[in-house]
């Protein structure tokens, strides 16, 4: 891998507080970043518009939107006919999506082939989170395995990274590196069911762990609440 392709950099991003952090931290390090959003036919777009607005805010090259439906297989609170909970549960929640991180890694392995980019940054936690299997290590390591056999250029050494800089940090660890970076949380939507302002519900899990986390860290929680 060239020293060009190391500083280029393709960054999922949700609209969230950890992409946003994410991205922030890749740019901390002087990566042309280059972000890229799903629209996978979630509930609703304001977290689409949330990442357009990190994106500008924080410098990246370029930003890109596409769309897959996985309203086609269903199987989540976020993609289906089923209600949002808001209390937590054991085990994995409704609101994981069946194969969204597999998908979205699989894209951003494909863009950042074109872009001749070095590198992958995805927000994935598996400290506070809510659980979901393809946010954890186990996951990561596979798909950088994949990627290895996956492309073009690919060889043993000389592979996309895939980078989780978020991945082993408590919710207020993150917060307070993102508060460091300059990040303005406002901008940002976690909630699972937001209105069409973005506003929060403060009621779901994502809500919940997200206020949890401003608590800890001994910040003021800027997030709008309908």
């Amino acid at each position: 891998m060239t020293d060009e392709q190391r500083k280029r950099a393709v960054v999922l991003l949700s609209g969230g507080l950890d992409s946003a952090t994410t991205l922030a931290a890749a740019r901390s390090q002087g990566i042309e970043c280059h972000t890229l959003a799903l629209d996978y036919g979630q509930r609703h777009n304001a977290e689409l518009q949330a990442a357009a607005r990190i994106s500008a805010a924080l410098g990246a090259s370029s930003h890109k939107v596409i769309s897959i439906d996985l309203r086609a297989i269903g199987g989540s609170a976020l993609t289906d006919d089923i209600e949002v909970p808001e209390t937590r549960s054991e085990g994995i929640p409704v609101t994981y999506v069946p194969a969204r991180n597999t998908v979205l890694l699989a894209i951003a392995l494909g863009f950042a082939e074109t872009l001749e980019a070095g590198r992958i940054y995805i927000g994935v936690n598996a400290v506070d989170y809510s659980g979901y299997p393809d946010c954890r290590p186990a996951f990561i390591a596979a798909f950088q395995d994949l990627a290895r056999v996956a492309i073009a250029r690919s060889s043993r050494h000389d592979a996309v990274e895939i980078l989780t800089p978020l991945i082993h940090l408590t919710k207020a660890e993150i917060i307070q590196m993102g508060t460091g970076l300059d990040v303005d949380y406002r901008l940002t939507v976690s909630c699972y069911q937001a209105d069409a302002q973005g506003r929060a519900c403060g009621r779901c899990d994502s809500c919940e762990i997200r206020r949890e986390g401003f608590l800890a860290a001994g910040l003021p929680d800027p997030t709008r609440y309908a």
